[in-house]
């Protein structure tokens, strides 16, 4: 089998990070809409996932974090047609930037309680965002010691 016919979903990362019970959002634009997503992106080469959710915080938000904990891996499928695996993580922000430049795709950054998130006008980019928060809020993160690289 090559791996043209091979199934290679892309791997992804994203961060809940929370802070006096509000919740760091992104406003970003997909498919033409502007839409609400936890800081996230995908994996880059020789980074493990732990560094790259660091790293798309950092890059998405200007916030300098922690990551903590792990939410586990869900298998999105979007409506692009590409399948991803979804890493997520808990982190902990740590520092503002005020000399970092976020990513020209985010539109703003938004912190945000679970009320806020669910009546608030602007959709989700994907139902994953709320179900990761609310595993977070259920307590299911699990310990960093699951992720490894070799």
């Amino acid at each position: 089998m090559t791996d043209t016919d091979r199934f290679l979903p892309h791997a992804t990362v994203a961060t809940v990070l929370e802070l006096d019970g509000k919740f760091l959002l992104v406003e970003e634009l997909s498919q033409g809409r502007r839409v609400l997503n936890q800081p996230a992106g995908h994996l880059e080469p020789n980074e493990s996932l732990i560094q790259a959710a660091a790293r798309e915080t950092l890059e998405e938000t200007c916030w300098h974090s922690e990551i903590t904990a792990y939410l586990g891996v869900t298998i999105v499928n979007g409506v692009n047609g590409v399948c991803y695996l979804r890493h997520s993580f808990v982190g902990t922000p740590v520092e503002f930037d005020t000399t970092y430049q976020r990513d020209s795709s985010i539109i703003a950054t938004h912190w945000m309680t679970r009320d806020d998130i669910v009546k608030g006008d602007i959709p989700l980019r994907h139902p994953v965002v709320l179900e990761v928060l609310d595993q977070f809020c259920a307590g299911s993160a699990v310990t960093l010691d699951l992720v490894r690289q070799l």
